[in-house]
């Protein structure tokens, strides 16, 4: 499974942006797929998870609120609407797969290459 996110770009603080993972390869099994976002000399974090088949999602505190994940399953393809955006924001956004849902990083597989969100304030 190979999968690129896309849609960063610049926004303004309160605006709103919505990256897009788009995977390809068939996965085997129970598959989820997680967004995760790395600034500057700080650790990869957790944002939102969502399971492929049955849609179930978890949100990090830190966007729970602001950003929504969900999946079109005939694109192949996983979204991430980011709202009321904020400077802290600011980062490198990834996705990646994994063969079960959680909320840490480490399991998740088959990075795809990141895409910058940068908010002004």
């Amino acid at each position: 499974v190979q999968l690129q996110a896309s849609g960063g770009g610049l926004a303004q603080a309160g605006g709103s942006l919505r990256l897009s993972c788009a995977w390809s390869g068939r996965p085997s099994g129970t598959y989820a797929v997680g967004w995760f976002r790395q600034a500057p000399e700080k650790e990869r974090e957790f944002l939102a998870v969502i399971g492929w088949t049955g849609g179930r999602t978890y949100y990090a505190d830190s966007v729970k609120g602001r950003f929504t994940i969900s999946r079109d399953k005939s694109k192949n393809t996983v979204y991430l609407q980011m709202n009321s955006l904020k400077p802290e924001d600011t980062a490198v956004y990834y996705c990646a797969a994994n063969n079960y849902i959680t909320t840490d990083v480490a399991p998740f597989q088959s990075w795809g290459q990141g895409t910058l969100v940068t908010v002004s304030s």
